[in-house]
């Protein structure tokens, strides 16, 4: 990791926690050390893909696992971005406030960001030039490895998402997004991306590849990113080689049956614009 010996942070954490993942939620009482050098990964993105939209992690407990990272909220209601520590909730109409702590969150992955790898960036055409040239670090650094993205740039252009909320009874993922997904063109905006790149192995508990989100210089807009251009920049990468997986203690999490096969609905999900959601299949 490029001589980057990294400190183990003492922090408040869920009492409970382990690698394999533990029930959380229930409890206030908070005991162990958070590694800086471990993803944290609320539940799965299967879960949400099949519209489990509630759960027992709140946003202030989210806080002292990571500082940098993206999720979402209750009731799919808008795209999270954790960044220097805050959680930021870009809601529907594509404006952004700092999420209360007791905010209830279905799923996010959150990591104590360290620059470990720089990459820069010029010409970027498209969000796939992008991807492909993160992915040459990737393939240089380690491809098994979990990398969380920070990018600070100018956007020629920015094509994101956000949702509205849903309500009980809880729609699939792809559902929601095709009544609740609105989306925003921006151009020339500055403004940070944060990203998290999962290896070949996670596809069964999350996305494979990358998964970006954006949040503005001023923080006042924000959200999922579907599209991107741009002129120059820094990307910094943090490699992590640890792995945190904590599932919700609730029966309704515990009746899901999350060897369904999530594969179409969550690329779906992940690159989709409303248009394209809304076509009949």
């Amino acid at each position: 990791m490029n001589g980057n010996i990294k400190k183990k942070l003492v922090a408040a954490v869920l009492a409970g926690v382990v690698a394999t993942g533990a029930g959380v939620g229930a409890s206030r009482a908070f005991a162990a050390e958070a590694d800086r050098e471990s993803i944290a990964q609320i539940a799965l993105l299967q879960s949400l893909a099949q519209g489990y939209f509630g759960g027992t992690i709140t946003a202030g407990e989210l806080r002292a696992l990571g500082d940098t990272g993206i999720g979402t909220f209750e009731g799919l209601n808008g795209e999270m971005i954790v960044l220097d520590g805050k959680v930021y909730q870009a809601l529907g109409d594509g404006s952004v406030v700092v999420c209360p702590d007791e905010t209830v969150i279905p799923y996010a992955t959150v990591t104590f960001f360290d620059k470990d790898i720089a990459v820069k960036l010029e010409k970027i055409k498209d969000k796939a030039a992008l991807e492909k040239a993160l992915n040459e670090a990737v393939r240089k650094h380690g491809a098994n490895s979990f990398y969380m993205v920070k990018m600070p740039a100018e956007f020629s252009s920015i094509l994101f998402r956000s949702e509205y909320g849903s309500q009980k009874p809880y729609p699939t993922l792809v559902e929601a997004l095709k009544d609740k997904q609105t989306e925003f063109t921006e151009k020339n905006i500055k403004g940070t991306l944060v990203g998290l790149y999962c290896p070949s192995y996670m596809g069964e508990l999350n996305s494979v590849g990358w998964h970006f989100h954006f949040l503005s210089e001023d923080k006042k807009k924000g959200g999922h990113i579907l599209e991107l251009s741009l002129k120059n920049a820094t990307a910094h990468l943090d490699q992590t080689d640890k792995f945190t997986m904590i599932l919700h203690k609730d029966k309704q999490f515990h009746e899901l049956n999350l060897a369904k096969d999530m594969k179409e609905d969550i690329r779906s999900a992940e690159q989709d614009t409303k248009g394209k959601l809304t076509e009949e299949k």
